[in-house]
Order: C-alpha cells, then structure tokens, then sequence
C-alpha cells in the first residue's frame, strides 16, 4: 500500500469549460495534502464570496467569482478521489444488500 504521505495528483481532472473544452486541469504530481489544502482555502474564500454576494444588489462579480473558485475546488478534490479509490477493488457488498439478494 502507498504511504499517505506519497500521493500525488494525478492531473487528469479538467476544470472551467471554454467551448466545450477543458481551460484548466489540476496539475499533476501535486502532493495530495497540499492539493486539499488549496481546495480548502478556495472554498472558504466562495464561502466569503457568496456571503458578499447575498448583500450585493449592484453587481453580480462577487457571485461569479465563487463560481470559479468552487469550479477549481472541485476538480481539486475530484482528482484527489481518483488518486484515492485507484488501487481499490470493487467494494465489497454490504451485509444488507447481501441479504436482500438472497
């Protein structure tokens, strides 16, 4: 098994569409506590955003610039659940749905 400490991003996550292509996409080999902590720090930031944007009447920046920064987060921890559940097996069936098959 890989040690925590060793997972990395594997950067196959795109993130904010232009044209139906993919602008941006997590970069790969990125330390996945470091990733996550990034994704966390985006999140409080959309958090504040749409605080902000709730009282806002004027405009709307506030709201769109939640927007992305959720859209990052996201692909962050998208791509950190790839690296995650990679190496594992289907999980196995759980003792009640093992029963209701019976």
């Amino acid at each position: 098994m890989t040690d925590q400490s060793e997972l990395k991003t594997i950067g196959l996550t795109p993130a904010i569409y232009c044209s139906d292509q993919p602008l941006f996409h997590v970069t790969r080999d990125v330390p996945l506590g470091d990733a996550l902590s990034m994704a966390s720090d985006f999140l409080f930031l959309a958090k504040k955003l749409n605080e902000d944007a709730a009282y806002a009447t004027d405009t709307d920046r506030h709201s769109w610039a939640a927007h992305y920064l959720t859209a990052m987060s996201k692909a962050v921890v998208d791509d950190a659940v790839k690296v995650l559940t990679r190496d594992r097996k289907v999980a196995p069936m759980s003792k009640q749905a093992a029963e209701a098959e019976e």
